[in-house]
């Protein structure tokens, strides 16, 4: 069985990590740092806006069981992809949107095509355009023990339950075919 990966930032890692551990095909999801400067940054450096890393999150998938068409189609639903550098009430570089692929000539024609439908929605819809980067996989360097299956660990956690709860929901609501089967609901 051959896996593929793709790395996604969107705002905050718990979110996204949350909602990539319930998609069937997923066989991992790892929180993590990446494209900034510092070597093996702490989440406080990170969060000081100084390192140049996005919050990112490593997606480990089987494409013979969902396509990395499907994963970004999954990002553009559960962050929004028109705000700079902020998801919600996080702000700064470390919450920008972005793809970092991993395999330029089978990942990038992909992520070309998601974006240009993306791009076309919110222009049918009059909103703003994307401010999604693109680019390849820089210095990844995975986040501390206690950021992995953040939401899995914390359901009730004040930020979880009002944040990252309502994205869970939103991704099952809308890609219901893309739920685990085992996974939670």
């Amino acid at each position: 069985m051959t896996h593929a990966s793709i790395t996604l930032a969107g705002g905050c890692f718990w979110c996204l990590e949350a909602v990539y551990e319930q998609v069937r095909g997923v066989v991992s999801v790892e929180s993590g740092y990446a494209n900034g400067t510092l070597a093996q940054p702490s989440y406080e450096a990170v969060c000081t806006g100084r390192t140049g890393h996005a919050e990112v999150v490593r997606v480990v998938f089987d494409p013979a069981q969902v396509s990395l068409a499907d994963l970004l189609r999954v990002f553009f639903v559960i962050h929004d992809p028109t705000t700079l550098n902020r998801q919600g009430n996080d702000v700064g570089t470390q919450y920008r949107s972005g793809i970092y692929w991993h395999d330029e000539a089978t990942q990038r024609p992909v992520i070309d095509t998601v974006l240009a439908e993306v791009r076309h929605a919110l222009t049918a819809q009059g909103a703003p355009d994307l401010v999604t980067e693109a680019e390849p996989l820089r210095a990844y360097w995975p986040a501390e023990p206690e950021h992995q299956h953040y939401f899995a660990r914390h359901p009730h956690q004040g930020y979880c339950a009002w944040v990252v709860a309502p994205k869970v929901d939103k991704f099952r609501q809308v890609f219901a075919s893309l739920v685990r089967p085992d996974a939670a609901g």
